[in-house]
């Protein structure tokens, strides 16, 4: 809300569970909201209900009750000469029976792992997108659950050795990423002490805290040329078993690091007659780490500017003007380029974006990213959340 908020690509570890169950695109939207909804395959997994206690370092890692879960990293690298380079890394953990059977086949396993890899040239204006899925055995893919580890093959996040730390790493051919993370600010816990609510029904919800700025420095590799790179990154982690309501169609998120040293992050869910739906909420992380909640009367986004995909035929608010009135905040988030969707089986748009003060509109104010779900077709266009 990995977007993350990326609660909709959690319907791509389907796939990981050895069919590939969506092949029709112009379908996509509903399939999407369709896993994160309340439904009997959900029978047998354990629900958000309430407010609970986060135990760290254990809360990093794995919550295989829950019946999905995903860890996902974004973040604004630049390297020696002054490129720009988005990124996205994210893992998520799908379950795909609450139950696990005595086997003696090394194959069979009650979990599966699916991982989007996106890498963003804010100069060339190039977006490279990668992917992988496997089930949770064979030792190619797994979860820590006593700490924050996750990987499949080679591409993996995990905790450092040091307090604070963390590191990833994901290579595919002649592209790859290895960074190391450290948290410049502390863990902040979203919603209700952690308990994100997303609709009215009972059990739709999920666990949820951000580290909202760590510093990053490490190696990027594009066309098998290494190069050093240090920004900064904002990485989420979720988990829970439903979360959407059956009227809901999708939701608009961001994660803005402002320049000042404040960072801002709120996701918008749309109801299907495109109503924001009062579950919408966000944060404002002070300088000195203080949060300040956001409801949805509390924030109003308003789309400035569409791209229509040439691939997928999808129209896409990629600019927005964001006001925040009781934080007097009032700001314009536009996308650093416009092909930033993603393909494949799952189309959503997820990209870096610039942000820029409206009071001075020559004023850089932070970057971000953005994440845009429900869009495709049969889906209605985004408005103001103002009522």
């Amino acid at each position: 809300m990995n977007k993350r908020w990326l609660w909709f690509v959690l319907s791509g570890l389907a796939l990981a569970a050895g069919l590939f169950l969506w092949r029709d695109q112009n379908h996509a939207p509903d399939q999407i909201a369709s896993v994160l909804r309340d439904s009997a395959s959900n029978a047998g997994y354990t629900r958000v209900l309430e407010p609970r206690e986060f135990v760290f370092p254990r809360d990093h890692g794995a919550h295989p009750s829950y019946r999905h879960e995903w860890w996902y990293v974004t973040g604004h690298l630049s390297d020696a000469e002054g490129r720009r380079h988005g990124f996205q890394l994210t893992f998520f953990r799908y379950g795909l029976n609450p139950a696990s059977f005595p086997s003696t086949s090394h194959w069979r396993s009650n979990q599966a792992l699916l991982a989007h890899f996106a890498l963003s040239d804010l100069a060339q204006g190039e977006f490279l997108t990668r992917q992988r899925q496997s089930r949770i055995a064979l030792g190619t893919a797994g979860v820590g659950e006593a700490l924050g580890q996750v990987w499949i093959r080679d591409w993996f996040l995990r905790q450092g050795d040091a307090p604070g730390e963390w590191q990833l790493g994901a290579t595919d051919g002649a592209e790859g990423l290895s960074l190391r993370l450290t948290e410049m600010k502390p863990l902040v816990l979203q919603g209700d002490r952690g308990y994100s609510r997303k609709s009215a029904e009972p059990g739709n919800a999920s666990y949820y805290y951000s580290l909202p700025r760590l510093s990053a420095e490490g190696s990027l590799v594009r066309d098998g040329r290494q190069q050093a790179v240090t920004g900064t990154a904002w990485l989420d982690h979720e988990w829970g078993t439903s979360a959407l309501g059956a009227d809901q169609q999708g939701w608009d998120w961001f994660a803005v690091q402002l320049n000042d040293g404040r960072e801002l992050s709120f996701y918008r869910l749309r109801g299907k007659n495109n109503v924001t739906d009062p579950h919408s909420h966000g944060v404002l992380v002070g300088r000195d780490g203080v949060v300040s909640p956001l409801s949805a009367e509390g924030v109003v986004m308003t789309p400035l500017r569409w791209w229509q995909s040439p691939v997928s035929d999808a129209r896409y608010p990629v600019a927005w003007q964001i006001e925040v009135p009781d934080q007097g905040l009032n700001l314009e988030l536009s996308a650093a380029f416009d092909p930033q969707e993603w393909q494949g089986p799952l189309r959503y748009w997820e990209g870096a974006v610039n942000v820029k003060c409206r009071k001075n509109q020559s004023a850089d104010c932070g970057r971000g990213y953005l994440e845009l779900t429900g869009y495709g077709a049969g889906a209605s266009q985004a408005q103001t959340t103002k009522r």
